[in-house]
């Protein structure tokens, strides 16, 4: 066994017990996204400190094995053949969060689930984040899509975050340092989000809970939030609606194998019946050319993919 393969290195973690964390190989990706859509990794590896994260990554990249994070999978395709690489995920001190009385903000390590915040934020009478009632995802996802609405996004309410690259180690940025855009940021994609502060502001309760519920019960009505999704498949073009483009070509209700343009709103592809990746593909295939074909707009994917080949 050579000590310098990567792969080798990897799976010799699994009997070190200083290592901060859970590694197992060959683990089905399936269970890991909303999806549940997904072949093998080569290795699933939680990691429980930033000194087990540097680890990991410290031997992919000077083996040059490919790597990845993935917090809650709500926005992830993995190809039907899997990942051949390592798939990271936070855990233990990326879980914890706080928050200053005295400043409204909040302290958020990036494995928490966004969702957790709003609802918190909401029993401690403090707004600014009622956009994000319903919102899937963990802290570091939603920060580096940017997420949120067009003109209302997590992006605004950043006072600063930190991430982990193999090369610079630990970096701080200030919430202005970083381009915030439609479903994009300038946070480099080597780097990995450890942490944020948010900062909210004073509220009233009711009205605030009347924005959630607002919220929530419009996404209830044209989402299918119980159904095996990835959220929004497509950005929406620039003064368009990808929803109302796709619907508007025929497609909603279409299925192909186990997979289906929600009949509730066409920029959901769901997985209706045991669905391959290969059938979630074909269908965003199929959108991008009939509104292409239509409309000459070209329709570019939200829903982040991964194991898949050019």
């Amino acid at each position: 066994m050579s000590l310098s393969d990567p792969k080798n290195q990897i799976q010799l973690l699994r009997f070190d017990d200083d290592f901060d964390g859970e590694v197992r190989l060959e683990e089905p990706m399936s269970r890991h996204t909303f999806y549940r859509i997904g072949g093998p990794a080569f290795a699933w590896i939680q990691c429980d400190s930033i000194a087990s994260l540097s680890q990991v990554i410290s031997i992919c990249v000077k083996g040059n094995f490919p790597w990845c994070v993935v917090g809650m999978g709500a926005n992830l395709l993995v190809s039907d053949d899997g990942f051949e690489g390592v798939v990271i995920h936070l855990g233990r001190d990326f879980k914890k969060w706080d928050f200053n009385q005295c400043t409204f903000q909040f302290y958020v390590g990036s494995s928490v689930a966004f969702t957790r915040i709003v609802q918190q934020a909401f029993h401690l009478g403090v707004s600014g984040f009622e956009f994000g009632t319903g919102t899937p995802g963990t802290m570091g996802g939603i920060l580096t899509m940017n997420a949120g609405r067009p003109d209302d996004s997590i992006g605004s309410r950043v006072v600063s975050l930190r991430t982990y690259s193999a090369s610079d180690g630990i970096k701080t940025y200030r919430g202005e340092d970083i381009d915030w855009e439609y479903r994009h940021t300038s946070i480099p994609s080597d780097e990995v989000v450890l942490d944020c502060i948010l900062q909210a502001r004073a509220g009233d309760k009711q009205e605030i809970q009347e924005k959630m519920d607002k919220i929530l019960a419009h996404r209830k009505q044209v989402q299918p939030l119980s159904a095996h999704c990835c959220g929004s498949v497509f950005k929406n073009p620039e003064g368009h609606s990808a929803g109302k483009l796709i619907e508007s070509c025929g497609l909603k209700g279409k299925r192909i194998g186990g997979a289906q343009i929600s009949p509730k709103h066409a920029n959901f592809i769901v997985n209706d019946a045991n669905a391959s990746a290969k059938d979630v593909c074909a269908l965003i295939h199929l959108a991008q050319q009939k509104v292409h074909k239509r409309y000459n707009i070209e329709l570019h994917p939200e829903v982040r993919f991964l194991g898949f080949h050019e």
